[in-house]
């Protein structure tokens, strides 16, 4: 009876956990305007915030450009989802070394907040604040 019961409860919390993991973040899936606004310590002058948009899955819910993850040779090294928070590290090699970034943002349906932690091969570390809103469906 006890060995029944066992088997029921792993089944029961692997669907629960599979479902969760299905379920992703509170986010609706489609085409996000994303704004970043860099911070760097000793930068004399703020760099004005950039925006670009970007096709946003739940599949693959990291904020970024596509293509300047390949041209720079980033890998992820860590992405999970914790409730409506997608935490991620990833690693870009540059032509002085590795460069890490550390992501960190929460959804909220339509919209995100976040922040990136990157530090350079020559030990520059910078913050960009990034922000989303969902702005329609992705062609």
């Amino acid at each position: 009876m006890f060995k029944k019961f066992f088997i029921l409860l792993v089944v029961m919390v692997a669907f629960g956990w599979s479902s969760y993991a299905i379920a992703g973040p509170n986010m609706k899936e489609g085409l996000w305007e994303i704004t970043t606004k860099v911070e760097m310590p000793g930068m004399p002058v703020a760099m004005p915030a950039r925006t670009h948009t970007q096709c946003i899955t739940k599949g693959d819910p990291v904020p970024q450009k596509p293509e300047s993850r390949e041209r720079q040779k980033c890998k992820f090294v860590e992405k999970k989802i914790v409730g409506d928070t997608v935490i991620w590290t990833m690693k870009c090699q540059a032509k002085k070394g590795t460069m890490v970034m550390k992501g960190r943002i929460t959804y909220k349906g339509n919209t995100f907040d976040g922040k990136i932690k990157m530090k350079t091969p020559d030990g520059m570390e910078m913050t960009q604040h990034i922000s989303g809103r969902r702005v329609g469906e992705c062609k």
